[in-house]
């Protein structure tokens, strides 16, 4: 059994998303799908998902090209998760091109092209009428203030 692996956040869920996992799945007989947690957003990003981590999860799990998915809490233990679930293929965006070269040692590693136009930041800077620079919530005084 060929076992192919992605790593993502999958916030605001788009096609670029289902299309890069639907050609995932096509490279092996199950896939299986790291979400991000909301704390390593946090770290990576500044700034918490659109979506919490349990509601990005059952997206993705809801998915008929997905197989498996589990949380990634750590962006160093990539190598554990690909070893641990058995990843004979890591499949990422090639917007990140070359940075994952270093696991080729555990498996094949593989970057699809992006969905041209689509993108999650796109998203949120159209539903949003702002820069992408501006936060998405607001900090100051948030859990003190309800509609």
């Amino acid at each position: 059994m060929k076992t192919v692996i992605t790593f993502g956040t999958f916030d605001v869920f788009h096609v670029g998303h289902l299309r890069l996992l639907q050609r995932a799945r096509m490279l092996g007989d199950r896939l299986l799908v790291g979400v991000s947690s909301d704390a390593l957003n946090i770290a990576k990003k500044g700034r918490a998902p659109v979506y919490p981590q349990n509601d990005r999860i059952a997206i993705i799990a809801g998915l008929a090209c997905v197989d498996g998915v589990f949380l990634e809490e750590s962006l160093e233990q990539k190598a554990e998760y690909l070893r641990g679930y058995g990843a004979d293929i890591l499949v990422m965006g090639d917007d990140w091109a070359g940075k994952f070269d270093s696991f080729a040692y555990i498996c094949e590693v593989v970057y699809f092209p992006r969905t041209p136009s689509v993108s999650t930041t796109g998203i949120i800077e159209v539903i949003r009428g702002v820069p992408d620079n501006t936060p998405l919530r607001s900090t100051k005084n948030s859990d003190k203030h309800y509609a």
